[in-house]
C-alpha cells in the first residue's frame, strides 16, 4: 500500500533530493521559468507554489521561512517585492508545466516550469558589426 507516499524519490537519497529541489525552486523564482525534466518539474511545483504563498503573506515570519528554504537572498527579495504583490489577488495556481518532448541524450521527458503571466520574450539577435570582417 502507498499510505503517506506522496512524491517520487527522483533516484536520489533524501538530502540530495532536498538540495536539488531547493536549488531548482531558487532558480525558478529568480528567472520565472526553468527547463528541466518532467518529473523534477512536477516535484518542484508544489514547493514553488508554497514559496509564492509565503511571498503573498509578506510577514517577517514568512520571509524567514523563505530564507530558511531558498539558497539566495536575491530570490527571497524578488519573491516578496515582485511576485507576492503580483499574485496577491490570485488564489493559487501560480505555475504551469509545459511539456517539451524528449531529451536527445537519454530520452527523458523534458518540460518548462513557468509562472503564469510571465510571457515568453524572444531573445533579440545582435547584428554583426560592419567594421569587423566575417571569420572564415
Amino acid at each position: 500500500m502507498r499510505h503517506q507516499v506522496k512524491k517520487g524519490a527522483l533516484g536520489r537519497n533524501t538530502a540530495h533530493r532536498r538540495a536539488l529541489l531547493r536549488n531548482l525552486v531558487t532558480s525558478f523564482l529568480e528567472k520565472e521559468r526553468v527547463r528541466t525534466t518532467l518529473a523534477k518539474a512536477r516535484s518542484a511545483r508544489p514547493v514553488a507554489e508554497k514559496m509564492i504563498t509565503l511571498g503573498k503573506r509578506g510577514t517577517l515570519h514568512a520571509r524567514r521561512q523563505a530564507l530558511a528554504y531558498l539558497t539566495k537572498e536575491a530570490a527571497v527579495r524578488k519573491l516578496f517585492d515582485e511576485l507576492g504583490p503580483r499574485y496577491k489577488e490570485r488564489p493559487g495556481g501560480y505555475t504551469r508545466i509545459v511539456k517539451l518532448g524528449t531529451r536527445a541524450g537519454d530520452g527523458a521527458s523534458m518540460a518548462v516550469l513557468e509562472l503564469v503571466g510571465a510571457e515568453y520574450k524572444a531573445k533579440v539577435k545582435k547584428k554583426k558589426d560592419a567594421k569587423r570582417p566575417a571569420a572564415k
